[in-house]
């Protein structure tokens, strides 16, 4: 094994994704291992470990395995780009400005919900008795 290749085990704790939840991702089709070992175990790239880490970045803001095989998709051939023209090209960006909007949407109500979460925690620090450090 050469050292642009990470084992699962490595990956999984770069990417703080479960083993179970990266084979799930390579099952569903999202990313897909680099390489295999002689022994048959999966090798991973620093590209898969990027696009494991737009996965984990999209999950929490709600979006689905299909939307995320969309962006990923659209991502890969703009990276890509040999035989696109202006038209596909064009049509691939405003996919990824749609999912950037989601994703600035999702992050306005989830602020909200934080700010939310913090004024309740705060209301329930007020109800509790002031305590004062112990005295040595």
């Amino acid at each position: 094994m050469d050292d642009k290749h990470m084992q699962i085990g490595e990956v999984a704790a770069r990417t703080e994704l479960s083993l179970r939840t990266i084979r799930h991702y390579e099952e569903t089709g999202l990313v897909t291992p680099s390489a295999r070992s002689q022994g048959g175990f999966r090798l991973y790239a620093e590209t898969d470990v990027a696009r494991l880490m737009v996965i984990r970045r999209m999950k929490p803001l709600g979006f689905s395995l299909d939307q995320m095989r969309d962006l990923l998709d659209a991502t890969d051939r703009l990276d890509n780009e040999t035989g696109l023209d202006d038209n596909e090209r064009e049509a691939l960006l405003e996919r990824v400005r749609e999912y950037e909007q989601s994703a600035t949407e999702q992050v306005d109500k989830l602020r909200i919900q934080l700010t939310r979460a913090e004024d309740f925690a705060g209301t329930l620090r007020a109800r509790l008795p002031q305590t004062t450090p112990a005295q040595s």
